[in-house]
């Protein structure tokens, strides 16, 4: 039999649209524009947050700072100081991030793919901890129906990795905890193009998620020579793809 496949799924940005949050966030400041640069701001605050973290060997919680790229987000671009009350509100919201579009019909083809037999897994990896993934997965109604194929036993988080992707170590971590068998059958699938280079840089396989369909150009994996190993429009694309290449024969 043909090792078992691993199809990992990043979680915010890929799964989840971390651009919902920008409902709560035009509630807190009775502006929707604003809301909308708040909401962008944080979240490029957030990512660069977890790999400073990283980089000077800290781990702190995702939610923590989470938290913290929201306050400043908030007092940059609106000059406004999120209270506490304004803090739990939008963890709450960020827990409760709506799917894409595409991800029903991903969830629809892994539960078909389950029928039929294929040695497939499906996991979710993120920098989100184990709350918070658990959190998502049962308030999103495109995942709690999807328990057949990801059931909390499949969420994977980096805090057991003490670092964020695009660690190496982090990519090493999900090899480990999904039982796979080495890293070239195990596959990530993101639309984050540090997400789906770090993958590749650590010697799996990934699908990078392209929605806008403007080709593979960041300017990074350009210099250092490292691409995804293969790209689609949607996740549903994604897991159509990666499918067909697990199934016998291929």
């Amino acid at each position: 039999m043909a090792p078992k496949t691993i199809i990992a799924f990043d979680l915010y940005g890929t799964l989840l649209n971390t651009d919902s949050i920008a409902g709560t966030l035009a509630k807190i400041l009775s502006d929707e524009e604003t809301a909308q640069t708040v909401a962008t701001h944080a979240r490029r605050l957030q990512l660069e947050y977890s790999w400073r973290a990283t980089c000077m060997g800290i781990y702190k919680g995702f939610g923590d700072l989470t938290r913290a790229s929201f306050r400043q987000a908030a007092r940059e671009q609106a000059g406004y100081r999120l209270t506490a009350l304004d803090e739990a509100r939008l963890m709450q919201a960020y827990n409760g991030l709506d799917t894409f579009k595409d991800v029903d019909e991903a969830m629809k083809l892994l539960r078909d793919a389950q029928k039929k037999g294929l040695n497939v897994e499906a996991f979710i990896f993120s920098n989100g901890t184990p709350e918070m993934l658990a959190a998502s997965l049962n308030t999103s109604p495109a995942l709690s129906s999807a328990s057949a194929v990801l059931p909390d036993s499949r969420l994977i988080s980096v805090e057991d990795a003490g670092c964020y992707k695009p660690d190496p170590k982090a990519y090493r971590h999900l090899v480990e905890a999904s039982g796979a068998s080495s890293a070239e059958n195990v596959w990530l699938v993101s639309s984050n193009p540090f997400d789906a280079m770090g993958a590749v840089a650590a010697g799996l396989n990934s699908a990078w998620v392209d929605r806008q369909g403007e080709g593979w150009r960041d300017g990074l994996g350009v210099a250092l020579e490292i691409r995804p190993t293969v790209t689609a429009r949607g996740v549903d694309g994604a897991v159509r793809d990666l499918l067909a290449m697990s199934s016998p024969g291929n």
